[in-house]
């Protein structure tokens, strides 16, 4: 039997554009302004749950040059300031060991001497963080944002509308299924849409609950 695999990877680079905005209008506003280096405020700390699209924001600022993104396990080289860099996108504090510590909490200090911008995040508030005193006070500078998820039915009309613009409908009872179903983030939900189009268009029948459950079917066998 002919299996459609799933690539949950569209190799596509996260941006502002593409990131669902949700109840998180204002930050996404504040973030555009930093990305232009238009913003007054030069530090945001961004904290919310898993899959709210921290990374996404961190990642798509990114693209607007000269700057740079630090994952927590990116090597201590990263943490170092560089005159040609002006904005710093710092993600999950949280994880940061305690060299690394120190390293963010004197980037912190050389942005801020050199009027440049840095964005960080985390799961929770600055000062409930598991760090050092020190770079907890300087993830408080600048203001301090919730990242809200995307309630089931944001989630669902944003579905519906990729499928709209990419000229198919979905039948009733797809969505809801999915959510309930599968894995809740955007990301996971957007790429099982591409599938669920693709299968479609290969076996030309419409995006139906039994296609989902075959396509979700052929996900679990082996390749064969």
């Amino acid at each position: 039997m002919q299996q459609l695999l799933l690539n949950l990877d569209t190799g596509n680079a996260p941006s502002l554009d593409t990131y669902l905005t949700g109840q998180n209008g204002e930050v996404v506003h504040l973030l555009r302004e930093i990305a232009y280096r238009t913003s007054r405020e030069h530090f945001v700390y961004l904290w919310g749950d898993n899959a709210t699209g921290k990374t996404h924001l961190l990642k798509a600022l990114s693209q607007f040059s000269p700057a740079r993104y630090i994952p927590s396990d990116a090597p201590e080289t990263d943490f170092s300031y560089s005159p040609q860099c002006n904005l710093y996108l710092l993600d999950d504090c949280e994880r940061l060991d305690s060299q690394k510590q120190i390293a963010a909490f004197n980037l912190f200090n050389q942005v801020r001497e050199n009027n440049g911008y840095m964005i960080t995040s985390g799961p929770c508030t600055p000062l409930a963080l598991d760090l050092r005193d020190d770079l907890k006070s300087r993830l408080c500078w600048g203001l301090v944002y919730q990242i809200k998820s995307l309630s089931d039915e944001e989630k669902m009309a944003a579905l519906n509308e990729q499928a709209r613009q990419r000229g198919f409908t979905i039948s009733p009872g797809v969505l809801p299924y999915l959510i309930t179903h599968y894995q809740r983030d955007m990301h996971s939900l957007s790429m099982i849409l591409d599938a669920l189009d693709r299968y479609s268009l290969q076996t030309k029948r419409t995006i139906t609950l039994p296609l989902l459950h075959d396509l979700l079917q052929q996900k679990q066998e082996p390749a064969v």
